[in-house]
């Protein structure tokens, strides 16, 4: 990831997390709309799952200095996953779910650019999550 695309992600996440319930929220309801069958993987309190996706979101944006570090965490993440039923085409819908989320909180902020620079935060994330998953299945 180039430096100018972390700036960007950096940068746009502080705004969107200024607002971080409504972000959650949208995000969630754009989740659902898109992929109904998702809602029942959400067993508990949607209000604390909303926090928790903008932790972890918090957590991917600012170790974007440091992708090593990162990775263990996302690696966990990605195995926590696979107990509550996530499969890898889920993914895609959750990126696409997040792009939107952006793109409504930044406005006219969301540019081509910086669509560039979540799609490569996201594929980071979704793809480090899915190779713990497939690791694990290979395991079992």
């Amino acid at each position: 990831m180039k430096q100018a695309q972390k700036v960007l992600v950096q940068t746009s996440f502080a705004q969107v997390a200024e607002s971080a319930e409504t972000t959650a929220a949208l995000f969630y309801q754009r989740l659902f709309e898109l992929d109904p069958a998702l809602r029942p993987l959400f067993k508990s309190d949607l209000r604390e799952q909303e926090r928790k996706l903008m932790q972890m979101l918090a957590v991917a944006v600012s170790g974007l200095d440091n992708p090593a570090a990162l990775k263990p965490a996302l690696q966990r993440l990605g195995a926590r996953h696979i107990a509550y039923g996530v499969q890898s085409h889920h993914y895609q819908t959750v990126g696409a779910a997040l792009l939107w989320t952006l793109e409504q909180g930044l406005g006219a902020a969301f540019t081509d650019e910086m669509r560039a620079a979540w799609t490569a935060v996201y594929t980071l994330v979704s793809e480090t999550m899915q190779q713990t998953m497939q690791e694990a299945a290979v395991a079992a």
